[in-house]
């Protein structure tokens, strides 16, 4: 080969090599960031909606550089299971949607980063060693909701003026159940206001709770998944039994509830996919703070109320940020 001939294959070859890819091979360069999302139940089209928001304003496409794959357990005992699969899975990031799905995921891996969306108090809970620094790989948008409990009892004393007994809806084995109450006792005491626990393992619970919960004159409900998955079947048994319900997000008020006070979740879910970016993009869940709700709402269901024979006073209609005619 003469010198001429070899500095052309030289050039030839550098110039294959450093040619751009056809279109094709370009796009399959592109990483495809693939997110488990974990929770016991469907979420809310409002919680997951927020969340795809989120992700679509970072510039995330589904299907194009993220994908979400979902495993929804029927029942908290399903969970460790669940997140074993997206383990299995060996996903990108984990997306956990309440306190016992953090809790299964966390337990499930120690190395596939965590982020956690409306879970109840992670340092009582132990998900986080600190607000500032979780430390781990889970980290995320906590709830304080029990901090809330004294307030909603106080809305709902002033929306049934008469009222002196109130049922607190729970779930049996939620571990934020002994703080809710808590917090609810000290509210009520200072309200003159007796409390009434009701406690219900499933849904097959419901029908029972309600037929204890009619002697009270309101019913103070709890946050849990189970409530959540079916919301509508606690409103319509609400409604059978002519009973005013606080409820602790807008979700149950949207689906015939009568009133609620408490985050704005699907704000909450909005925010968490920041969490999604920051990590995918080289961040430490140990280093990220965890966030607490920045927007609360009332929102009142006047048609509801009419239903249930209440008439709720001007001065709490005024305090709502939406009232639902």
């Amino acid at each position: 080969m003469t010198l001429d001939a070899f500095r052309l294959t030289i050039v030839l070859v550098l110039g294959a090599l450093s040619a751009p890819l056809p279109a094709a091979e370009a796009q399959q360069a592109k990483p495809v960031y693939r997110i488990g999302f974990l929770r016991n139940g469907p979420p809310p089209e409002s919680f997951i909606g927020g969340f795809r928001q989120g992700l679509r304003d970072l510039g995330y496409v589904e299907g194009q550089n993220i994908s979400i794959e979902y495993a929804l357990a029927g029942s908290v005992d399903q969970l460790p299971d669940a997140a074993a699969e997206l383990v299995h899975r060996n996903v990108d990031l984990i997306v956990a949607s309440g306190t016992p799905p953090v809790v299964a995921a966390k337990n499930a891996t120690r190395t596939i980063p965590i982020v956690f969306v409306a879970a109840i108090d992670p340092i009582t809970t132990g998900l986080a060693a600190s607000l500032a620094r979780p430390g781990g790989n889970v980290t995320g948008f906590a709830l304080m909701s029990a901090d809330l409990m004294g307030k909603r009892l106080e809305l709902l004393k002033e929306a049934v003026p008469d009222l002196s007994r109130v049922a607190v809806l729970a779930q049996k084995i939620n571990p934020g159940n002994a703080e809710y109450i808590r917090q609810a006792e000290l509210g009520g005491r200072a309200l003159g206001l007796q409390l009434q626990v009701t406690a219900v393992h499933d849904a097959g619970d419901f029908e029972h709770a309600f037929s204890e919960m009619r002697a009270a004159g309101a019913v103070l409900q709890l946050d849990d998944v189970l409530f959540t998955s079916y919301r509508r079947q606690l409103v319509e048994l609400a409604a059978r039994n002519q009973l005013p319900v606080m409820y602790t997000f807008r979700d149950f008020v949207d689906a015939g509830g009568l009133m609620a006070y408490g985050v704005d979740l699907p704000d909450h879910y909005r925010r968490a996919a920041t969490y999604v970016d920051k990590i995918l993009k080289g961040a430490k869940p140990a280093d990220l703070p965890v966030q607490q709700p920045t927007k609360l709402e009332l929102v009142i269901n006047l048609k509801t109320a009419r239903a249930i024979g209440l008439e709720v006073p001007p001065a709490i209609l005024a305090l709502a940020d939406e009232v639902i005619e």
